[in-house]
């Protein structure tokens, strides 16, 4: 959109609540925030309509559905201009589940997220390998998730 979207406190809190229970009624909000349903259905369009929300997601422990290799990837490129080519092919692979553009030693770091060391080993090896502009990487396995969690939004005071 051209325009820039104003947030106000009430986009805020909106925001900041959904975040944290995102399967709370329009309803239920509105009573917690002091509004009716209907005037959280509408700021809750307006912030899909301009990008803000961008859909909701289901939190789940894929450890407990079999995941339990996460691996982070410094991605070396051949020239810096490769990036969104080599980012295409990196979204074909379904394991890779975050990609990153970033500053330091790497040109990008992905997070590979798979059910057991020989999948790991598949993704590192074959698909990794094969894409062109990717000159080397090096991986970190990750033994422990100590935390994750949402940006703190807060309202406007």
């Amino acid at each position: 959109m051209a325009s820039k979207l104003n947030l106000d406190k009430l986009d805020l809190q909106i925001i900041h609540e959904m975040m944290e229970t995102a399967e709370i009624s329009y309803a239920e909000l509105g009573k917690k925030l002091f509004v009716s349903g209907g005037t959280i259905h509408v700021r809750i369009k307006k912030l899909q309509e301009f990008g803000i929300v961008k859909g909701t997601k289901l939190n789940v422990d894929i450890r407990q559905l079999g995941y339990d290799i996460t691996a982070f990837v410094g991605i070396y490129l051949e020239k810096s201009s490769l990036y969104d080519t080599v980012a295409k092919e990196l979204m074909k692979i379904p394991e890779i589940v975050r990609l990153n553009y970033i500053t330091g030693n790497y040109s990008m770091f992905i997070e590979i997220v798979c059910k057991d060391i020989s999948q790991l080993r598949y993704v590192l090896h074959d698909a990794l390998q094969k894409i062109k502009g990717i000159d080397r990487t090096e991986t970190f396995i990750s033994l422990e998730e100590g935390f994750n969690r949402n940006v703190q939004v807060a309202p406007v005071e």
